[in-house]
Order: C-alpha cells, then sequence, then structure tokens
C-alpha cells in the first residue's frame, strides 16, 4: 500500500468523526453538511481507488464512470431546463421560479465553451469556470444530502409550541403548499398528551387580500382548531421576521418548540433558527416534485449568501490558482 492508499482511508475517518461531533454538538450548523460532503467524497475516492485494483471491476467502473458522464453533461442540462419550463408556465416568470432554467442553460453554454477554440487565457477563463462548478455542485449535493439526514434526525412529538410558517396565498385563500404545512402542524398537535400553542406567521404580500396569517388561522379553526390555541404573527415578510416575530408570541413555559415549513426549506429554517439564538427545531411537509429543483436552488442561494465572504474566499483561491497556473505553466 502506498502513501495515498493509507491517507484516504485515514483522511475518510478523521472527516467522519468531525461531522459526528459536530451533529452531536449542534445539527443545525451549516458546516456539518460540508464535513458529510467530505467525508463521503474521500470514502468514495479510497472505494474507488480499491476497485481499480480488481481486474475484473474495471470494466464496470468504465462503464458506470460513462453512464455519469452522460447523466451530468447531457440528462441534467435537459431535466433541469425541461424542469424550468414547467415552473415558467404553471408558476410564473419570477427569478426564483426560473433559477433552474437559467442553471441548465448555463449548464450547456459552458459545455459549448470546451468545443470553442478560445486560446490560452480564453481556456483557461473556461477550466476555472468549470472548476467553480464542480465547487458549488459539490456544495449543493452536500447540502442536499445533510438536510435529508436532518430532517430523519428531529424531534418528531413532545412539543410544546408549533410555528407554522407562511408563504404566498391565492387571494385571500390557503394554497396547496401552504395547506400542507397547516396540515403537518396539525398532525405534529394531535400527537400530544397536551395539545400545544400554534402560532401561524405571515404577513400580506402582493396581490393578496388578507394576511397569511389571518388566512391560516381561519384554514385551523375550519379544521377543528380550538380559537385559544392558535395565535397570529401578521407582520413577517421573511424568514427570519416569521421566526423572530413568532417567538414573541410563545408562552413562557414553551420549551419545545418545532417550526413547521415545506420539506424543502427545513434546514434552512433551522440555520436560521441558530442564527437568531432561538433553540427551535424545524420539520418540512411534501412538496409538490416539479417545484423542488427551483426550490433547492433557492434555498441554496440564500444559504450561500448567509456565508458570502467563505464563499467570495473560496471562489478567489480557485480563480487565482487558476490564473497563476495558466501563467507559470
Amino acid at each position: 500500500m502506498n502513501v495515498a492508499g493509507g491517507v484516504l482511508p485515514v483522511a475518510a475517518g478523521v472527516a467522519l468523526v468531525v461531522f459526528a461531533v459536530r451533529l452531536a454538538r449542534e445539527p443545525r450548523r451549516l458546516g456539518n453538511a460540508v464535513w458529510l460532503g467530505v467525508a463521503l467524497l474521500l470514502t468514495a475516492l479510497w472505494l474507488l481507488r480499491a476497485a481499480l485494483h480488481l481486474e475484473w471491476l474495471t470494466p464496470v467502473l468504465a462503464v458506470l464512470l460513462g453512464v455519469v458522464v452522460v447523466l451530468v453533461a447531457l440528462v441534467l442540462p435537459a431535466a433541469l431546463i425541461a424542469n424550468g419550463v414547467r415552473m415558467w408556465r404553471r408558476e410564473g416568470r419570477s427569478a426564483g421560479n426560473l433559477l433552474s432554467l437559467g442553471l441548465g442553460a448555463g449548464l450547456v453554454a459552458l459545455e459549448a465553451l470546451f468545443f470553442v477554440p478560445l486560446g490560452r487565457w480564453g481556456s483557461a477563463l473556461v477550466a476555472i469556470a468549470a472548476v467553480l462548478a464542480c465547487y458549488f455542485g459539490f456544495l449543493f449535493l452536500s447540502l442536499l444530502i445533510y438536510s435529508v439526514v436532518y430532517g430523519r434526525l428531529g424531534r418528531r412529538s413532545g412539543f410544546d409550541a408549533i410555528i407554522v410558517l407562511g408563504c404566498g396565498l391565492d387571494g385571500d385563500r390557503v394554497p396547496p403548499l401552504l395547506a400542507g404545512r397547516l396540515d403537518r402542524a396539525i398532525r405534529l398537535a394531535e400527537r400530544e398528551a397536551t395539545p400545544p400553542v400554534l402560532v401561524v406567521s405571515g404577513g400580506r404580500g402582493p396581490g393578496e387580500t388578507v394576511t397569511e396569517a389571518e388566512a391560516m388561522h381561519a384554514y385551523l379553526r375550519d379544521r377543528g382548531v380550538p380559537e385559544d390555541r392558535i395565535r397570529r404573527e401578521d407582520r413577517a415578510t421573511t424568514t427570519e421576521e416569521n421566526l423572530g416575530f413568532s417567538a414573541e408570541l410563545l408562552p413562557a413555559d414553551a420549551h419545545r418548540v418545532v417550526a413547521v415549513t415545506s420539506n424543502y426549506h427545513v434546514f434552512r429554517t433551522a440555520v436560521e433558527c441558530r442564527r437568531l439564538g432561538l433553540p427551535f427545531h424545524a420539520t418540512g411537509a411534501p412538496t409538490a416534485r416539479y417545484f423542488l429543483p427551483s426550490a433547492l436552488l433557492r434555498e441554496f442561494a440564500a444559504l450561500i449568501l448567509y456565508y458570502r465572504r467563505t464563499t467570495i474566499a473560496a471562489c478567489v483561491v480557485i480563480a487565482g490558482a487558476g490564473v497563476a497556473l495558466t501563467i507559470f505553466a
């Protein structure tokens, strides 16, 4: 076994231990996702290197690699563009709804540039862009995997209060996305021996005739939730305000609190709770599958902006390394 063969499993083990310790201490940290991603990547490289020593397995790995290349280079951009068109038709032309379309088109453009003669510096810029794409792809996959892990590990009962985060209304009506959150809150409340307080949070957005809190209150009341168990927070327009304003309405003895949102929004809500110093957990309601790609990309962008300095520093290092290699190679 050479140096690389010994280093990879040790590095993977160290990354996994660091992840486990951080997870046990505070599961709502964004860095947990990165450590999990690093551990999985190092483990995959270790297993791949070990598999290459098995001659009969080499053709299988070559086929699998080819499949992955096709999926990433052709299927992924096409699927993103198709989803973006569907979002455009069904949800409107807002920037958030067109993220999958924009990303798909961007990947196609980046791949096309590899077949265009651009000269030394042009090729270097394309290579830097490709490395940056891989970097952000790694972060996205790490966050996606960890979001699933976080959702599985969260508390499922024993809550003193439940906060339901609002989203856009259809006039004065609760749309399916928000109804899913409210139904999830009702199911959680029904598990408790002592009925918890439900705080519905959301102000009035563009095109809405009532506040989200008012519409959510009516939805819960119509489904048999007693008035004295519902509290309305009708000022919030962001996730941060949802959580902060709702915390002010909680009973003094509410120590175990969960924020209910959509499944794609769970981890960012948990991170936001930690940023605000609130000891809340987060849980999610199911979301229509076609809505997920753009929604997940939107959540990823928001999380990256939370740590914009780290992101900018990483991009500068990658770009600087590419420029240096071009100059001195």
